[in-house]
């Protein structure tokens, strides 16, 4: 092994002992379920801020969008276009209204328990779809991040993939496992500054070695430098109407994702919430703007290299590790800077993994288990049982992303898909009108999420799935659809009982109040 690659190794096991500290403070806070699955909604503005974003993200951020830049150019800005406004959305018009309602409804600690004690379902029906929900797209979406992580090992020590994976995964487990929520918001806070670090060093960085010659060099790498800057082109082809649409959508999905809307259920008080929504929107449209400068950037930088292309070389969603390794590896004499910036990269990935295994295992322990088979479980049972689904989901996820030529991005969109389409119309619904009724509130679940597994994985037309005969992203159907589904079932059925719509308005008049 050489000196190069210690240094590297050394920057990772400071990093990863540096979390498992953090899992292991934590724990000596968490004494039941309420602090394990919602930090006792105690998070500060800085660290739910943080820690939002830096969940959202995963691998796809350092990953997963610079690739598809690099390979297709400026066309795929539009996904981080469809991000940021549903980042803005999310922040300024449902995180303000979903904490308060959370509360009136009898303190809710998850997603799928507010949905059961918002339209006041004594039967559980949808305690019980919405857990299974989460789990099914949730497994897809840690798997995501466990190929994530067994990519990166790989490309930087040249470790077997599955070796890489299941290192990655058992640091996020243990951390996850000993802290529960509050060492994953810690955490992820760290990660998200650790990752903008990255994003802002990196590009700046590779720009000075290129010494201005982007333009020349993007023609020499087999591009034509007018349609890969285009904001209008995919590739060497104008954007077509469909493309731009779907990658837009994306946006729709943040009001519909557990991991990320349980931060705002979290935050402590009113004036922490308006502080974590500043940094959590100039966060992500800082780190953003930044992935895509590097997609692009990268193309220009690494030539005569062309990931993907020449031989022996890793896939496009490689090009940030090969940017830190030929910048702190071959340019300058810093391999344990690069290592701590390579670092950034885990923190992307550790940082949406661990959301999602909390999110995984508080839907079977503290949804399934605790409030519709025992109700009368105690705290500690439940923290226990939640803790033993941790390590399960982290093993299902693993048996998912075990194929090394899984797709980062498909993993990705296929999970905010399913997500987005089931829960996103019936959070807005459910905050914003007051006759969304139980019936409807089950269609749209129901709906959103059979829409997207259709669209995506049916091989039903001539061997192929809607999805890709169309090139329409299932979250465009799956969210319309739900929508159409809550509203019409519900104007159909009967309205709500007085005492819903009475929580309705109590919930109103706190929402004024906090």
């Amino acid at each position: 092994m050489s000196g190069t690659t210690i240094s590297v190794l050394f920057a990772f096991i400071v990093y990863l002992c540096i979390m498992i500290c953090i899992g292991i403070r934590s724990m000596k806070k968490t004494t039941g379920a309420d602090d394990y699955f919602l930090g006792g909604r105690r998070l500060t503005g800085t660290v739910a801020g943080l820690s939002a974003q830096a969940s959202d993200m995963s691998g796809w951020l350092l990953m997963g969008l610079p690739g598809s830049v690099y390979a297709l150019g400026s066309g795929q800005v539009w996904i981080a276009v469809g991000v940021v406004l549903g980042t803005v959305i999310n922040w300024l018009v449902i995180a303000k209204p979903l904490r308060a309602y959370t509360i009136v409804a009898r303190n809710s600690l998850t997603i799928p328990e507010f949905f059961s004690n918002r339209y006041h379902d004594e039967k559980k029906i949808l305690l019980g779809i919405s857990s299974v929900i989460i789990v099914i797209f949730f497994l897809v979406y840690t798997a995501s991040a466990l190929a994530s992580g067994g990519k990166l090992f790989n490309s930087v020590f040249g470790w077997d993939y599955h070796v890489a994976m299941l290192v990655g995964a058992a640091v996020i487990l243990c951390y996850t496992f000993l802290g529960g929520f509050l060492a994953v918001c810690t955490t992820d806070s760290v990660q998200g500054t650790l990752m903008l670090i990255a994003l802002l060093v990196v590009p700046i960085s590779a720009w000075g070695f290129t010494n201005g010659n982007m333009t020349s060099l993007l023609a020499q790498s087999g591009v034509d430098p007018s349609s890969y800057l285009s904001f209008f082109h995919n590739g060497d082809q104008p954007i077509k109407g469909v493309e731009l649409i779907s990658s837009l959508a994306y946006g729709l999905g943040y009001c519909g994702m557990p991991h990320i809307l349980i931060r705002f259920m979290a935050i402590k008080s009113e004036n922490e919430l308006k502080k974590s929504s500043v940094i959590g929107i100039i966060w992500v449209i800082i780190s953003l703007s930044l992935a895509v400068v590097i997609g692009l950037l990268g193309r220009a930088f690494l030539f005569p290299t062309i990931l993907g292309k020449t031989a022996g070389t890793a896939s496009a969603e490689s090009v940030f590790i090969e940017m830190i390794k030929k910048i702190f590896m071959e340019y300058l004499p810093l391999p344990f800077v690069g290592g701590i910036f390579l670092c950034s990269i885990l923190a992307a990935i550790m940082s949406t993994a661990d959301s999602q295994l909390l999110v995984c295992s508080s839907s079977v322990s503290a949804d399934i288990y605790r409030d519709i088979f025992r109700p009368d479980a105690s705290n500690k049972s439940v923290l226990k049982i939640g803790r033993v689904v941790t390590i399960v989901v982290a093993l299902l996820a693993i048996v998912i992303a075990w194929n090394p030529d899984s797709s980062i991005m498909t993993l990705v969109s296929d999970a905010w898909a399913g997500l987005g389409s089931a829960f996103g119309p019936l959070v807005i619904m459910s905050l914003f009108w007051k006759r969304t009724n139980l019936p409807g509130a089950v269609a749209g679940l129901i709906s959103g999420s059979a829409v997207v597994i259709i669209w995506d994985y049916l091989p039903l037309v001539n061997g192929q799935t809607i999805g890709s005969v169309t090139g329409l992203y299932s979250l465009v159907v799956g969210f319309t659809i739900s929508l159409f589904c809550i509203s019409v079932v519900s104007l159909l059925t009967k309205a709500p009982d007085r005492s819903v719509l009475d929580e309705f308005e109590k919930y109103k008049n706190y929402g004024k109040r906090v």
